[in-house]
Order: structure tokens, then sequence, then C-alpha cells
């Protein structure tokens, strides 16, 4: 067998602790399925005394210079699983430049400056694998890398962040409010302290730049993506949603498709939308991630499985690893970044969509004409409209109206307008439609 491969390890929290544990148990394994035995060079951390429980390594491999140890001749792959920008993007791309390969998890670096890692690769000649940074041990980005090459991915939709998935199926569930269910999420785990970056759709948002960047050999980057949060979702929309064979997902979805001139373009969202029972999305409950890619050859396709967690990430890790691990041995690296199609990313206003929206509104005549001459005004043609007492005791009553398909600004624009109806009493909730209801 060959001379060992020699990693460094950056960060050791719940998946680097999580890497370390696998790379032991898995030892023989591994060196089988590379041709080489994988030994681990050294790990920084922030803090050498802190206790680790009986993780399996020499306490003496620990250390807190983590470039000293990147620049070490011995090291051939980098692994890093700390996250945020800085340091981390220095350290990977001094890596890259030096030769080594990188396995990163780090979903923000990738959105936020993936291009300069990429660079960086491209000039060192050595591999940069992500496969973590996505819906955890989905085997996701490889196929949309490497499988679907041959293929036009013409769009892509997904479920990526089980805190805000757990919580919005809970709701459905019970008919908690948000606040409820966030609360239960964060006793058990699956809400951190300061919730932020999920139920605001930062980390969707991250992942959705990565999704695209992949599926449409274009780079995209955090700022291309709009992004709307969870917080504002109430029971009542749930409600509706179900009244009307619905539930309600936090969806990131990048599409392919021409613009008003007719270039060819992409879009790039996260927001919660209504989905009907019947779609594959529908059914992915708890904290689970999934992704639903369509493709003119391939047509539909289906990624399922544990988004998030120690374990199910430090799977795709170590997946990324034994792949450059035996590119290096080989002496040859894997394809690199696929950027040559740079489409433009159309501006949320000219994504096409839907719109459910939910009125109070005077229950008098005239009212359902007053309301659809908004919609007319703005080329928004209505599809479906439902009417009710409006439940307040108050001779209200509530339409709500689910439009066809129409650019979002001009939606937008009906709704605003809408709010200055002195018919009007208020706009209960606006929701975009997906997936064919």
């Amino acid at each position: 067998m060959k001379s060992p491969v020699r990693l460094a390890l950056l960060g050791c929290g719940t998946v680097g602790a999580e890497v370390v544990r696998l790379l032991h148990e898995q030892s023989a394994d591994l060196a089988a399925r590379i041709g080489a035995p994988l030994e681990i060079a050294g790990i920084a951390v922030r803090r050498i005394g802190r206790h680790r429980g009986d993780l399996p390594v020499d306490p003496a491999l620990f250390t807190t210079d983590a470039l000293g140890l990147i620049k070490r001749d011995d090291v051939d792959v980098v692994v890093e699983v700390v996250g945020g920008l800085e340091p981390a993007r220095s350290w990977l791309v001094e890596a890259l430049r030096a030769g080594k390969s990188v396995v990163t998890a780090n979903k923000a670096l990738l959105a936020e400056d993936g291009g300069a890692l990429h660079d960086a690769a491209a000039e060192g000649g050595g591999d940069l694998y992500y496969e973590a940074s996505v819906a955890g041990a989905i085997p996701l980005l490889r196929p949309l890398r490497e499988s679907l090459h041959g293929d036009r991915v013409t769009r892509v939709t997904g479920i990526v962040n089980g805190t805000t998935n757990f919580i919005l199926s809970a709701m459905h569930a019970t008919g908690a409010g948000f606040a409820e269910a966030l609360e239960e999420a964060t006793e058990l785990g699956y809400a951190e302290a300061d919730p932020t970056a999920d139920v605001e759709g930062f980390d969707a948002a991250a992942k959705a730049a990565i999704l695209a960047s992949l599926a449409f050999h274009t780079r995209v980057g955090a700022a291309d993506v709009h992004r709307e949060g969870i917080t504002e979702v109430t029971a009542a929309d749930v409600a509706s949603a179900k009244a009307m064979g619905c539930t309600i997902k936090l969806l990131c979805i990048a599409a392919r498709g021409a613009d008003a001139a007719g270039r060819e373009t992409i879009s790039v969202r996260v927001h919660p939308a209504m989905i009907p029972l019947t779609h594959p999305l529908a059914s992915v409950g708890d904290a689970f991630n999934a992704v639903f890619v369509e493709a003119e050859a391939a047509g539909e396709l289906m990624f399922y499985g544990r988004g998030a967690g120690g374990a199910p990430t430090a799977s795709a890790v170590l997946g990324d690893v034994v792949a450059v691990a035996r590119n290096r041995l080989a002496g040859v690296r894997a394809a690199s970044e696929s950027a040559y199609a740079a489409l433009p990313v159309r501006p949320m206003g000219e994504a096409l969509t839907r719109y459910h929206i939910s009125l109070d509104v005077a229950d008098r005549p005239g009212v359902l004409e007053a309301v659809a001459g908004v919609f007319a005004r703005h080329d928004v043609s209505i599809a479906t409209v439902r009417q009710g007492p409006s439940g307040g005791g108050n001779g209200d009553a509530v339409l709500v109206i689910v439009t066809h398909v129409a650019p979002d600004a001009a939606l937008a624009a009906t709704v605003r307008e809408l709010h200055g109806l002195d018919i009007v009493r208020s706009v209960a909730s606006v929701l975009r439609v997906e997936g064919g209801l």
C-alpha cells in the first residue's frame, strides 16, 4: 500500500469530532478504497485544553496555529469544518494556492466568495470539494457537478434547511403558531439559540447560490439570491393552505428561462410558498431535506435525506476526502469549475410566480368587481376566488385569491394597490404558490 495521505483538520466541533471518529472506526475500509491509509497530520482548534470526550486522537495533534498547519509540507489535504468567512477564506486560499486539495462544508464562504476559492484551486492545481455544504449527507452536488453534465438542468427546487422545515411541518400538523413551533424546535435541538440564519432564510440562500452555480454553469453569489424567511408565516396561513390541499415550505428555487428580451437568464430565490400536497416535496417532514431537479433529458430527479447533524455531514466530508485522496494518488485532479455559461441573474421582479392573497373586505356589492379591476390594471390574471365570512362578527368578508403566473413585480404592485382601497380592511396574508396548484 502507498504512503499515507495526510490530512489537516480545521475545526473539531460537532462535525469535526465526527470526522475524527469515522476516520478511526473506518480506517481499514477507507484505506482499501483509496489505496493508501489516511492519517491526521494535525487538528487546528481555538482552545487546546477544551474537553472533547473520548475522541480517538493523540492530544499532541491539536494546535491553535491553523495557518502553520496548512503550510506544512507533509499535509496533502485540508479539511475545513470551522465555518464563517474569515479566517477560513484566507486559510483555504493559502492551501489551494500551495497545491493542496481542500474539502470544506462552508456554505457561507462558498456562496460569498466561491469564485476566489475556485481561482485559487485552478492556480495551485488541487481539488476543491464541498458536498457537505448543501443538504448534509445527501449526494446532491456531485450529481449536479458530474452526473448531469451531459444534460441541461432547467430547474432546481428544494427544501434545504432542516430547522425551518421542522417548524413549518409542526405548524401544519398541530396548528401551532410560528413562535410555538420555534420554541419546540429549540427545545429539541433543531434550532440554534439565535435562529436568525435559519428562520430569515440566510442559510437556505447560501445553499441556493451553490446549487444554482452548479446547475447552470454560472457563478452565483449570496447577493444574487432573493431571500425571505418564515417569520411572517401565521397559523392562519397554514390553515388556509390546508383548506386548499396545500402545505407551506421554505423553498429554494433556481430556474433557467428567457427574460423579456428573449435572453437566456436564471432566477434564484428563497421564500416560503404553498405547494400542493401531491407535490413530491410536500411530504418532506421533520428536519429532513429534499431537492427536486428537473432536466431536459433525465426528467425529474429527487434527492432526499438528513440535511444536517454531525454524523450525516461528516459522512459527506469523508466521501469528498476519499475522492480527493484517490485523485492525488493517481496524479490527477477533478474537473475544474464549470462557469462557462455566465448567465445573467434576473431581478426578483422579473421572476415568474403566482400569489395566494387573503383580503379582509367590506361585504357589499361591487367589492369583487373593484378588487378584480386592480388585478386587471396590472395585467395579472385571477385563477380562483373563494369568499366567506370574516369570522370577526363585523359583517365583513374574506376574499382568498390565487393568481395565474405573472412577473413578481406586477403581483407586488397589485398587492400595493389593494392596500390602498377603502373597501379592503386589510391584506391579511400574501404567499407565493409553486408546484402546479
